[in-house]
């Protein structure tokens, strides 16, 4: 064959092959730009909105700021704010791609939802935290077997490194390293890290060899022989340990089930429930904000200091020098 001259692949990049290669990586890199639960829920309320547009005859792309107004109001009676929020990002998000005008932006798709929010509006409901006695409660209650042991790291690493479920389970072998402090846990990429420049925590030693977070994991990746890939992983019922990883849907589930089984009403607590129980316990023994938020991998204080506040309820309580 022939070999091909500069000038033969400069005429293919100018006819578009090469441009045409750009392009599609330039694709997956817009795709890989958000986080893949946040493109499932882009998704899936584009449908919803094409789907409704599509019902009551109206064009979906472009749409123009009317349709969202009705869009919107239809559905303020049976969705909360924040999810018509996010449709409304959705929806920016499709016409910004499509090289559209975005009709988001216009001055009555904000009033609307401004009203919305006004009428509709409440406060967020938050999952109860789970604290230190409680965690202690729930690991000595865990069952026999590698189930047990299992959860039993699950639930005190969850707690002491402040993870997000997604965190928590995303974890895989390489990224947890036994010193003599403790655990180094390098979290790689998370809600707030998009980029996935990561970060590194400490998880010290427990001073109970029962709830000690750093032997539950020695005990659990020694049982389940994981020396690489994800540490958390499904187990069957037939005690198979599966090599694919947990759910954040599971961790949820494991937490409901324990605090259940210390007599708790399980509807109250969540995964999200071990990381901030972390910070009302570590507020609770008066640590400061940038010791909680190093832990936590908060970039702010807000959600922080309501920790602190909650923790704080009772501590120099005016009403209790009142005598009452």
């Amino acid at each position: 064959m022939k070999p091909r001259t500069p000038t033969e692949d400069l005429d293919d990049r100018t006819n578009g092959g090469y441009l045409r290669t750009v392009a599609t990586r330039a694709s997956e890199y817009m795709r890989r730009s958000k986080a893949t639960n946040t493109v499932r829920a882009y998704q899936s309320d584009w449908t919803h909105f094409k789907d409704w547009c599509n019902q009551h005859g109206k064009t979906a792309l472009p749409a123009n700021s009317e349709t969202v107004t009705l869009y919107l109001s239809d559905l303020a009676e049976d969705y909360k704010p924040s999810t018509l929020t996010r449709r409304i990002a959705s929806i920016s998000q499709v016409h910004r791609a499509a090289g559209h005008e975005t009709p988001t932006r216009d001055g009555n798709v904000r009033m609307v939802l401004a009203g919305i929010r006004r009428t509709r509006g409440r406060a967020q409901a938050a999952k109860t935290p789970v604290l230190v006695d409680e965690l202690k409660r729930m690991v000595a209650r865990l069952p026999e077997g590698v189930l047990g042991i299992r959860d039993r790291a699950l639930l005190l690493m969850g707690f002491s490194g402040a993870f997000r479920r997604s965190e928590l389970v995303g974890l895989d072998r390489d990224a947890v390293e036994v010193v003599a402090d403790g655990l180094v846990v390098t979290i790689r990429r998370s809600k707030t890290d998009q980029e996935g420049w990561g970060r590194r925590i400490g998880i010290p030693y427990g001073r109970n060899p029962e709830s000690c977070p750093v032997g539950a994991f020695q005990a659990w990746v020694q049982t389940a022989a994981i020396t690489k890939g994800p540490i958390f992983r499904p187990i069957t019922r037939h005690g198979k340990i599966l090599g694919k990883r947990l759910s954040t849907n599971a961790v949820a589930e494991i937490v409901k089930r324990h605090v259940k089984e210390i007599g708790l009403d399980a509807a109250h607590f969540a995964g999200h429930s071990l990381r901030s129980g972390l910070a009302t316990a570590a507020a609770m023994t008066g640590a400061s904000e940038r010791a909680i938020m190093d832990q936590t991998g908060h970039h702010s204080a807000v959600m922080v200091r309501r920790y602190i506040r909650d923790a704080s309820l009772f501590k120099n309580n005016v009403v209790s020098g009142l005598g009452l």
